[in-house]
């Protein structure tokens, strides 16, 4: 089993791989750090956690969209193929995340 460091929203993380996965699980965290970033730019100053949801929210709306057939403008080089299994892994921690998303918000309105 490999560990390979990556950065997301301007903090490391070690994640553990499997051999030969290192550059793969790199290139998948480049796009949620460049989803992170997305969200603290448009959003302004977040939370990290807040920062990751709403990176999780918008991989999780263009999955969507993709698998509707209505996928975000192309490059010319055409759209890279999308793995299924991290399509549904990005799905499932969409929904992971949504979830703690409701709860934190129920746990914040209590009194």
């Amino acid at each position: 089993m490999a560990s390979v460091e990556v950065e997301i929203a301007a903090r490391r993380y070690s994640v553990a791989c499997r051999d030969g996965e290192e550059a793969h699980l790199r290139s998948v965290a480049a796009i949620v750090d460049s989803k992170a970033q997305d969200a603290a730019a448009a959003l302004g100053n977040l939370s990290e956690a807040r920062q990751l949801l709403f990176a999780s929210l918008l991989l999780a709306d263009e999955l969507k969209e993709h698998r509707s057939g209505q996928a975000p403008a192309q490059s010319p080089t055409g759209p890279a193929p999308i793995d299924p299994a991290i399509a549904e892994a990005l799905e499932r921690l969409a929904g992971r995340v949504e979830s703690l998303a409701e709860q934190f918000e129920r746990n914040s309105d209590a009194p």
